[in-house]
This record gives C-alpha cells, sequence and structure tokens, in this order.
C-alpha cells in the first residue's frame, strides 16, 4: 500500500509542475524591429510617475498596481491580437502577462523593461 502512496505524491508533484504558466519574452531589439514594421499592441504597465520620465511612442498605459489593472488594460486590447508588456525593468510586465495570459490574451514580456531600451535607443 505504501509503494501506491508513494506513487500518487510524486505523480501530484509532476502534474503541478507542468501547470506553470509559461510567459513568452521578446527582447528590445526585437520589439524595435516589430514596431519599425507594424503597428502592434504594446501596453506599458508603469506607474504615472515613471511614465513621466519617458515611454515607448504608441505605447499604452496601465499601471499594474491599480487595484482594476485588468479591466483598464483589456478595454484598451484586442484580444485578437498580440500585446507586448513592458514595465522598468521586465518584473511587472511578467505579472502582468500571467494574469493576461490566463484571460486568454496572446502575451509577450519585454525582457528588461523600458531601462534596456533606453540603453539601445
Amino acid at each position: 500500500m505504501r509503494p501506491i502512496f508513494c506513487l500518487i505524491i510524486v505523480s501530484l508533484f509532476f502534474v503541478n509542475c507542468n501547470a506553470q504558466v509559461v510567459i513568452k519574452t521578446i527582447t528590445t531589439k526585437e520589439l524595435k524591429t516589430l514596431l519599425e514594421q507594424d503597428n502592434i499592441q504594446l501596453m506599458d504597465v508603469r506607474s504615472p510617475k515613471e511614465i513621466k520620465e519617458g515611454f515607448i511612442q504608441t505605447a499604452k498605459f496601465s499601471n499594474y498596481f491599480d487595484d482594476n489593472f485588468y479591466e483598464i488594460a483589456t478595454k484598451q486590447l484586442d484580444k485578437t491580437q498580440p500585446v507586448y508588456l513592458y514595465c522598468r525593468s521586465g518584473n511587472r510586465s511578467g505579472k502582468s502577462a500571467k494574469i493576461l495570459q490566463e484571460k486568454g490574451y496572446e502575451v509577450y514580456n519585454v525582457l528588461g523593461g523600458y531601462n534596456q531600451w533606453k540603453k539601445e535607443n
């Protein structure tokens, strides 16, 4: 009986490991190329104070820290098109990507965020 119990526990562990959400990523160089070629859905999830310091042209805005982040973001987005998300360094945009992906959006997290964008542009 004990070996069966151990097998069940181990199986549950592997099922939980596979349930993790994988977020697609894109570099700032790849983002720049996309922006030059196409009209994409780009969303900045930083705070208004951070946005005042600069932002990527054509970006839409929804502050990740707002209680109604999801509602504000989705009012601006087309669910049939990919969404590219950035923040200051890539952490909040990764969390935002997870929220939107779980609701059926195709999302890409911009690696390095606005800090990396400023270094390269």
